[in-house]
């Protein structure tokens, strides 16, 4: 028995010492404590004696000269040049944003105060007031159809609407003429825009994102703030920003266009410039803008600006009116009505205090895309994902309860029910994500994995949530028209799967590849340790970095096996977790097991690891699944712990969990060192992938949502709904109110028409027949007469005469033949 005892109080003092990271000397002395112990307890055996052997091993380790020469040392040169090298594009990216709750997920023992103390939706009652006004008077404006079919294009009036309104300026500061609205305000303004016309809101959400504008806000000159920015606020200028051409893509080390400082002739005097030459395309509202920004490498044969031949990357500001640039010739993608085309120009010279930021700025340019693209990709795309999937939650929900077929209404079948509840999920945890990643950037962070993340999280599972309403609506959605409100939900979803980042390459290349440099504890400073060119500083940078990294690789592994074995029941929650206490245990487990094999990844295939995009997209995978179910665990408190949202949380944090681990099992099948994987997976998955949520628990969270009321409210908040039934949507929200307001007598109906005492046929008043042979009261029949019409309106489709239709050229004219512009990327 005294054996046992001894057993296992061995292990307990191992695991504490490994999880909370002890030094060696703590091992060291533990150990002698231990070996004394048993001694005393077992009348000194011989072979207590390797327990002292064992201490004195681990102290020798702790004293900086033994452990310098065999310990730090020969790591050092084992890693150099093994682990993964940083370009300096890589390095200004990795810079540029900050670290916050993404870094907690690697460390393996998040601190919940951390993401607790991010605000919840707050708005100024300006804000307030605009989103209930202006944005609510914009939306009602808006002819989607218009827009997509007839004219192709965006109307003078909206966008003047736009301008007077202050639009166009919701980013820039009072200061300098804008609203100066919060990222929180920002985004909810275009999440609601969007859902009445994805055209439109890309026009307001271009000039508030990544551009002119916020580049002027944070590095323009004093001349440049006080000239462009109340221009740009008011909408005297309207501003494109070309970064993306046809060679260089994502990869922006590729960049061939070039500017040569020289001199010039510019307003009839000579002067020291640039001579530009550029290709772009995919330039959102290049062919409207009047004032183009433009990145470019920069070159200075002569050492004009003293920083050598090659300068960098460098941004200006061009008018499109400027002798040489060429706009106006518009891109159709995917045949979206938003202004977008390329941009070209060759040798245009322009004076160098068109630099943004002036002279001093060149070669600046990509630090600054970085600094605002690590806040920006937070707020637009993440908006209008997290609104498309709470449009379609709402239209879904609706029609699959107006809608019926067999006597029943659709949402109430095994197989519409599957994609109902996927949708109902989606939008309440993209909702939570960007409402708590907004209250970050709100608050001045700048997270850039986070922002990574979400961008491509949410266009996904946007797309994911627009492809299952339309398989709900079946023909009804395919057919498009002005009553078609999925049509253009559907053809922007490409477009924000593309832009800012393509998900393939969001996924595969930054999110773990270089999410794991921006926010594990260690791994950054080990490799600039490793990079020292003095050797000497090197080492002794590495040495205390490495120590504290060895005894976190310890920790995370002893940490994984000892939760995932006891299934999180020790694990760390919030003291007020209250009713969501195990899904916050759950979380702590994953963290450590995403930590342990995120650390082992990067440690094993260290520079090979950019070219592993297969295990770095499923890295990323779980990660996205622990911020995600952070973000929903987080709305449920901050909602106020609604009890009828509680099913729902349930679902959306089991699924999470399983998506989670199933990510795992994908790095670890596939992991290319098989020792290593086989090592990983009992730790990590010792009882095999978690299941996800039940159907029985779909089956109970979409009914609720086919309800109306304050849940399916609260799930599609901050979205538009009109209030009158000559808009398609209005008309859906009043057949549906309807329908559950009058489904008993509904019931009545049908059971007269199966028993054959009613015959519902085209050719005859059904609801009249039934009233008269007293199956429905008069009161009944006249609501069931109403509903039969609005239902009748919900579920048509539109038609055309042919000519209606038909794409004509101008009268005399056969139509321009497009500019092919052909480039390989």
């Amino acid at each position: 028995m005294a054996e046992l005892i001894f057993a296992l109080l061995a292990l307990a003092l191992f695991f504490a010492l490994a999880m909370n990271r002890a030094s060696f000397r703590t091992w060291a002395i533990a150990t002698a404590i231990y070996t004394l112990a048993l001694q005393i307890a077992f009348g000194f055996p011989v072979w207590s004696f390797a327990g002292w052997l064992v201490a004195g091993l681990l102290y020798a380790a702790s004293l900086p000269g033994i452990k310098r020469t065999y310990i730090t040392t020969p790591v050092f040169r084992a890693l150099k040049g093994a682990m993964p090298s940083i370009s300096e594009t890589e390095r200004e990216a990795l810079e540029a944003g900050t670290t916050g709750w993404d870094a907690e997920l690697f460390s393996g023992r998040p601190d919940f105060s951390r993401l607790r103390r991010v605000a919840p939706i707050t708005l100024t009652d300006e804000e307030q007031a605009f989103l209930d006004g202006p944005t609510e008077e914009l939306c009602r404006k808006i002819d989607d159809w218009r827009i997509r079919h007839e004219l192709h294009d965006i109307p003078d009036d909206i966008w003047q609407f736009v301008r007077d309104n202050g639009f166009l300026g919701m980013l820039i500061s009072k200061e300098h003429g804008g609203l100066g609205f919060s990222a929180q305000a920002q985004s909810l303004v275009l999440g609601k825009i969007s859902t009445k016309s994805p055209d439109v809101c890309i026009i307001v959400m271009v000039p508030n994102s990544l551009g002119p504008g916020e580049l002027i806000e944070n590095y323009g000159t004093a001349q440049q703030q006080a000239h462009y920015l109340p221009r740009l606020a008011k909408g005297l200028e309207i501003p494109c920003f070309a970064l993306t051409g046809p060679f260089s893509g994502s990869d922006a080390a590729s960049m061939r266009d070039v500017g040569v400082v020289t001199k010039g002739m510019h307003g009839g005097i000579e002067t020291l410039g640039i001579k530009l030459t550029w290709d772009k395309r995919y330039i959102t509202l290049a062919p409207k803008a009047t004032l183009l920004g433009l990145a470019f490498r920069l070159q200075d044969p002569d050492n004009h600006l003293g920083q050598g031949e090659e300068v960098g990357i460098t941004l200006a500001l061009i008018p499109t009116d400027h002798p040489g640039v060429e706009t106006g010739r518009r891109h159709l993608p995917s045949g979206a009505a938003f202004p977008n085309g390329p941009t070209r120009g060759r040798d245009v010279f322009i004076p160098m205090d068109w630099i943004i930021g002036g002279p001093d700025r060149a070669g600046q340019g990509w630090r600054m895309l970085m600094s605002c693209l690590a806040a920006g990709r937070a707020v637009s795309l993440p908006a209008t994902g997290a609104a498309a999937a709470k449009a379609v939650a709402r239209h879904s929900t609706a029609y699959a309860r107006v809608r019926k077929q067999f006597g029943l209404p659709i949402g109430y079948m095994e197989g519409v029910e599957e994609p109902l509840a996927r949708i109902v999920e989606n939008a309440y945890g993209l909702e939570a994500a960007r409402a708590v990643t907004c209250s970050m950037v709100s608050a001045g962070e700048k997270p850039a994995v986070i922002s990574a993340l979400l961008k491509y999280l949410s266009t996904a599972r946007m797309r994911e949530s627009v492809n299952d309403a339309l398989d709900i609506h079946g023909g009804r959605g395919i057919c498009d028209g002005p009553s078609n409100y999925l049509q253009a939900a559907y053809q922007m979803v490409p477009v924000g799967i593309t832009v800012e980042g393509a998900n393939i390459l969001t996924r595969s290349l930054i999110v773990f590849a270089q999410g794991a440099l921006r926010s594990h504890p260690y791994l950054l400073p080990e490799i600039e340790a490793l990079s020292d060119e003095d050797r000497a500083q090197g080492i002794e940078r590495f040495e205390t970095v490495f120590d504290d990294h060895r005894a976190f690789l310890l920790s995370n592994a002893t940490g994984a096996l000892f939760h995932n074995v006891t299934f999180g029941a020790f694990a760390a929650a919030p003291l007020d977790a209250g009713d969501m206490k195990h899904w916050w245990k759950q979380l702590s487990r994953a963290s450590r097991s995403f930590a342990l094999v995120a650390d082992v990844t990067v440690a094993l295939l260290g520079g090979g690891l950019k070219t592993k995009q297969k295990i770095t997209g499923r890295m990323a995978d779980a990660l996205a699944e622990l911020y995600l179910l952070s973000s929903i665990l987080k709305r449920y408190q901050d909602d106020g712990r609604q009890w009828a949202d509680r099913k729902l949380v349930d679902y959306c944090a089991q699924n999470c969990l399983a998506r989670f681990d199933a990510a795992l099992r994908g790095v670890l099948d596939n992991f290319p060192i098989r020792s290593a994987a086989w090592i990983m997976g009992p730790l990590v998955l010792p009882f095999g992938v978690r299941r996800g949520a039940s159907d029985k628990d779909g089956k109970a969270l979409v009914r609720q949502a086919l309800e109306p009321g304050a849940f399916r409210d609260r799930l599609t908040r901050y979205i538009y709904v009109p209030g009158n039934t000559d808009d398609a949507l209005g008309l859906l929200e009043a057949a549906f109110e309807k329908t559950v307001a009058n489904e008993e007598a509904e019931k009545k109906l049908e059971r007269a028409i199966r028993k054959g005492e009613v015959q519902r046929f085209h050719d005859r008043d059904w609801i009249k027949q039934a009233e008269e042979k007293g199956v429905l009261t008069s009161d009944e029949a006249r609501e069931l007469a109403e509903l039969r019409d609005l239902v009748a309106r919900v579920i048509a489709v539109d038609d055309f005469a042919p000519d209606e239709i038909a794409r004509k050229p101008q009268p005399g004219q056969s139509g321009p033949a497009p500019n092919q512009h052909i480039a390989a990327e």
